[in-house]
Formats: structure tokens, sequence, C-alpha cells
């Protein structure tokens, strides 16, 4: 599992870790059932307090995203393979609209953005 902190974000610490384990697990990286680093090793290995470490994973657990089960560690949770879908697509059309508002404001037209889309796509296949 890689986890980057930046010092230099406006996003609190806890939130980059959960931002990144969430992500991971959406993307696939970390599948049901994986384990993750206990909060004392990944707090050492990010060189970050205990606490935040706690809190994040407090969060994804919160959330879903994990299990935490008492002397063994915390897990990935099993997750609602619609619900995983639909976190996906709403990631993607994050990064599109993101990319829509850049191309209306460089002045690229709906044509040209799709077919940029199209090569894109059909270039990774």
């Amino acid at each position: 599992m890689k986890i980057i902190i930046s010092n230099a974000s406006p996003e609190p610490i806890y939130e980059q870790i959960c931002k990144q384990i969430k992500s991971q697990i959406i993307s696939g990286e970390l599948v049901e059932g994986d384990a993750l680093p206990s909060i004392r090793k990944l707090s050492v290995e990010l060189q970050i307090s205990v606490i935040t470490t706690k809190r994040a994973y407090e969060e994804l657990e919160k959330e879903g995203f994990i299990d935490t089960v008492g002397g063994k560690g915390s897990f990935v949770a099993m997750q609602n393979k619609e619900l995983l879908r639909e976190k996906k697509m709403k990631s993607i059309e994050d990064m599109m609209s993101e990319t829509v508002n850049k191309a209306h404001k460089l002045g690229v037209s709906l044509d040209e953005l799709k077919q940029i889309l199209t090569i894109l796509y059909n270039e990774d296949l």
C-alpha cells in the first residue's frame, strides 16, 4: 500500500490518508480481505502521529471501506459491487467534469473533445 503525504496540501493528513486508501480500494489495488498496516506501523512509515492514523482508520471504517477486528488488525471490507461501481463512475465523472471545464476555458469544442476521448480510449485497448 502506497500513501504519499503532502505537507503543502491544505487538506488534513488524515483526509489525505483516507482519500488514498479509498482510491486504492475503488481502483481494485486493494481488494476485499486485504490487510492494512497496523495503525502504529503506518504512523511510523509516514512519520506522523498515531492519533492521526487512528482517525483516518476510524473514518474509513465509518464509511464502510474497512473493518477492524480487535487483536487482528484492519482489513478491506466487503464492498457492495453496485455501490463500488457507482463510486468508480463518480470518480470518472469528477475527472471528466474537470476536463470539460478546462475545455470550455480553452475554447475546445464538444466535437474536438469527443475526438480526443475516442482516440485516448482506443489507444488503451
